[in-house]
């Protein structure tokens, strides 16, 4: 693990790790390679280094399938008189035929989710920059205004597990960040 600790953000504070963790993570990720709590357990480094290694296919998974994308943006409930759907139209329980996603917005989504990672990965290393602190924040600002209109307005989203993870981890990297503007930015 020592070999790795030349390639971690040198900042004091655990914001630089937090944006380097999230830069490379997202609900697709935790879907797809669960973090079990050995992980977790291990070092702060050993953990960040498994999490990069898992985030390298998460930005790509979205150019080989539309699962995950279809399971986040799974479009309006059902009416209530409407028949439940077939056992053959269920992927691992999600009824996906209802979700507006497809094949182009599914990789839509992974270069939106490649640039924000590019973005906070940048931010993590330079914390101390104005510029790249105040981009990393427009990133969780703009997945929170993107998800909750997805869910609120446009009606694509509901709540759940998949859409629990952009909107907590867009919250709480926002207020996070601002809270911390002082502490980083002089």
């Amino acid at each position: 693990m020592d070999n790795l600790k030349p390639y971690l953000p040198k900042h004091p504070g655990i914001l630089p790790y937090w944006l380097l963790i999230v830069c490379i993570c997202s609900p697709a990720t935790s879907a797809r390679f669960p973090i079990h709590s050995k992980v977790i357990a291990r070092t702060a480094a050993d953990s960040e280094f498994k999490l990069s290694v898992v985030s390298i296919g998460n930005s790509f998974q979205a150019y080989t399938t539309t699962y995950y994308s279809k399971r986040i943006y799974c479009g309006p409930p059902a009416a209530p008189n409407a028949p439940p759907p077939k056992p053959s139209q269920l992927t691992r329980g999600f009824d996906l035929t209802r979700s507006p996603a497809n094949e182009l917005s599914a990789r839509t989504f992974g270069t939106w989710t490649f640039l924000t990672s590019v973005v906070r990965l940048y931010a993590a290393y330079n914390i101390n920059n104005p510029v790249a602190y105040q981009l990393a924040i427009w990133t969780y600002a703009v997945a929170f205004m993107h998800f909750m209109s997805e869910w609120f307005y446009f009606g694509t989203t509901r709540w759940g597990a998949p859409l629990a993870g952009p909107a907590i981890v867009s919250t709480s990297g926002l207020v996070w960040m601002f809270m911390q503007w002082g502490h980083y930015v002089k």
